[in-house]
């Protein structure tokens, strides 16, 4: 059995994500989710907190045939230390997968074997972009996949990024 292992921010989880999360599934017998910056929210740049994108991302891996375990980890601002850290709060994985060059060497260097994936449709599947349209109330919803626009509405994530943004435009 192998088991893999993703790390994202998902902020929100969009369709660039899910694709890959296909794709890996396509790997690997089961799949760890990492969920990167677990104690950040209510930010432009996270805006959403750990348990609402593991809401998101849950309800769109029921349609998946594997099995995912869904992990918040928080940031450590000591990169040599973090694969220890990620491993110590994470089931056991065999390979990781990742597209950020941190991630790839962090890894490497720990001896774990990673696996890059071609970005999917990257020009406009981006956290910054579905963001970006949520605050000015731009077509966002055709890049998240169906449960995370209903999770979004849900919590009432719209207003909370438009708020967010009005008070860091201010430099509050």
């Amino acid at each position: 059995m192998t088991r893999g292992f993703y790390i994202g921010r998902f902020q929100p989880y969009h369709e660039g994500h899910h694709a890959m999360v296909k794709q890996i599934a396509e790997d690997v017998d089961e799949l760890v989710l990492g969920i990167g910056s677990a104690d950040d929210s209510h930010t432009t740049r996270n805006p959403f907190t750990a348990g609402e994108r593991i809401m998101m991302i849950t309800k769109c891996l029921v349609e998946l045939d594997i099995v995912t375990y869904v992990v918040p980890i928080e940031d450590l601002e000591r990169n040599s230390v973090w694969v220890s850290h990620v491993q110590s709060i994470s089931p056991d994985f065999d390979v990781a997968y990742s597209n950020n060059p941190l991630v790839i060497q962090l890894f490497r260097e720990a001896g774990v074997e990673v696996h890059q994936s071609p970005m999917f449709r990257r020009e406009v599947l981006e956290g910054a972009e579905v963001r970006d349209r949520m605050v000015s109330d731009g077509d966002w919803e055709t890049l998240v996949p169906d449960p995370v626009a209903e999770v979004v509405d849900e919590i009432g994530g719209i207003e909370r990024m438009q708020m967010i943004s009005e008070t860091d435009a201010n430099g509050g």
